[in-house]
C-alpha cells in the first residue's frame, strides 16, 4: 500500500487529549496538516474503544500510526490483530514508531505515514503458540513493579528498567530461589514523583530516577536488606 492511497490516517496513543505532550503534539499535527488533523486524532488513555469504533466507521484504506510510548513489537502484534478483526481487515494498515520519540513527535509520526515500506498488514497477524518455553512462574522472593505509564516513561523509565535487570543480575538477585521477579506496569500513581517502583511482599514504593538511585536500591535495599528513606516515598 502506498502512502497516497490512504483515505485516512488515524494517530492513537494516550496523553493525546489533554496536558503538555498533547498541546505540543496537537499544535504540531496542525502545522504539518491544518486543523483538520486534529479529527484524526484517538486518545487511548481509557482504553481502546474509540479506535475500535473510529476504525469501523473511517473510510478505507486507512492507516493506524500507533503512538504509545510503550509500545513494542508485541504491542503492534496485538494492535494489528485487533484491528484485523474489523469489517475489510485487508483495507486496514498499522505502523508505530515503537516508543522512539523525540522533539517533534508530529513530524515524526508524519514521516511515518509516509513511509509505506513500515507499514503492515492487519491481516496474517502470526498467532501466539499454545505454549511458550518460559510459561513456569520464576522462581523469586520479591518482585519489584517498576511503573512504565506515561508519564514514568517519559521521565526515563525505560533506559531505568534496562539497568534495573541488569543490576539484579550482576548481584546474582534476578529470578531466582530468594531472588527478585521484576516486571514492568502501567501507572502506578504518583506520577509526579516518578519514576515509581514498588517492592512486595513489604509494599514499599520507591522513586528511582537515574543510574545511582538504581545501583542504592538494588544494593542497599535488595541485597542487604536495608531501609533506602532518601528514594522511599511517602504516603
Amino acid at each position: 500500500m502506498t502512502p497516497a492511497a490512504y483515505a485516512r490516517v488515524l494517530f492513537a496513543g494516550p496523553d493525546l487529549t489533554e496536558g503538555s505532550f498533547a498541546e505540543l503534539f496537537r499544535c504540531q499535527l496542525v502545522a504539518l496538516r491544518g486543523e483538520v488533523a486534529l479529527a484524526d486524532i484517538i486518545d487511548t488513555s481509557a482504553g481502546y474503544a474509540s479506535l475500535w469504533d473510529r476504525a469501523a466507521e473511517s473510510e478505507r484504506p486507512l492507516l493506524v500510526i500507533d503512538l504509545d510510548p510503550q509500545s513494542s513489537a508485541q504491542h503492534l502484534d496485538w494492535l494489528r490483530s485487533e484491528l484485523g478483526k474489523q469489517t475489510q481487515p485487508d483495507q486496514l494498515f498499522a505502523a508505530s514508531l515503537l516508543g522512539q520519540f523525540d522533539a517533534d513527535p508530529a513530524a515524526a509520526a508524519c514521516a511515518l505515514a509516509e513511509r509505506g515500506e513500515l507499514h503492515l498488514a492487519c491481516v496474517g497477524v502470526p498467532e501466539l503458540p499454545e505454549h511458550h518455553a518460559w510459561s513456569c512462574i520464576p522462581p523469586h522472593r520479591q518482585r519489584l513493579l517498576l511503573c512504565n505509564g506515561p508519564r514514568c516513561t517519559r521521565r526515563g523509565a525505560l533506559p531505568l528498567w534496562k539497568s534495573l535487570r541488569e543490576q539484579l543480575k550482576v548481584a546474582g538477585k534476578l529470578e531466582c530461589a530468594g531472588g527478585v521477579h521484576i516486571t514492568r506496569t502501567q501507572c502506578q500513581f504518583p506520577c509526579d514523583d516518578g519514576p515509581t517502583v514498588s517492592l512486595y511482599p513489604e509494599g514499599e514504593w520507591y522513586r528511582i530516577r537515574n543510574q545511582e538511585e538504581v545501583v542504592r536500591l538494588v544494593q542497599e535495599r535488595i541485597v542487604e536488606g536495608r531501609d533506602v528513606p532518601e528514594l522511599l516515598m511517602r504516603s
